[in-house]
């Protein structure tokens, strides 16, 4: 028998993507990462594929705008608070830019195991 690992960056709380329930608890997991108004939208329960791919585009975008804060605060802000403050804004964009870029990489892990799965293979 081969033994299966999960990938390193694979995020608690989704189960191995050999397990049965898989994609019902990423799905679960990726509602998680968008705005609950999302999880409106039967189409996105009904084929996880299409979910994951909509979550990879959020978390991307959601990364790129720390980037871009935290590139742009000192412009943006500068005369309007203390250069103490200004170097917490900034940490706050490179806090969230780190988690981010780690939600991003779980995200790609449960999209490439997703994508495996037969089509139509749904949440109920």
């Amino acid at each position: 028998m081969v033994e299966q690992r999960l990938p390193e960056e694979w995020p608690a709380g989704v189960h191995p993507f050999w397990a049965e329930d898989f994609p019902q608890s990423a799905a679960e997991w990726l509602f998680g990462l968008l705005p609950g108004d999302y999880r409106l939208h039967g189409v996105l329960r009904r084929y996880p594929a299409a979910l994951s791919a909509l979550a990879l585009r959020h978390v991307r975008t959601q990364l790129e705008a720390a980037r871009e804060g935290y590139r742009s605060t000192p412009a943006e802000l500068d005369g309007l608070l203390p250069p103490a403050a200004l170097d917490q804004v900034r940490g706050v964009y490179r806090t969230e830019g780190t988690r981010l870029a780690a939600t991003l990489r779980a995200v790609e892990a449960v999209d490439r195991a997703l994508r495996g799965l037969p089509a139509g293979t749904g949440v109920r």
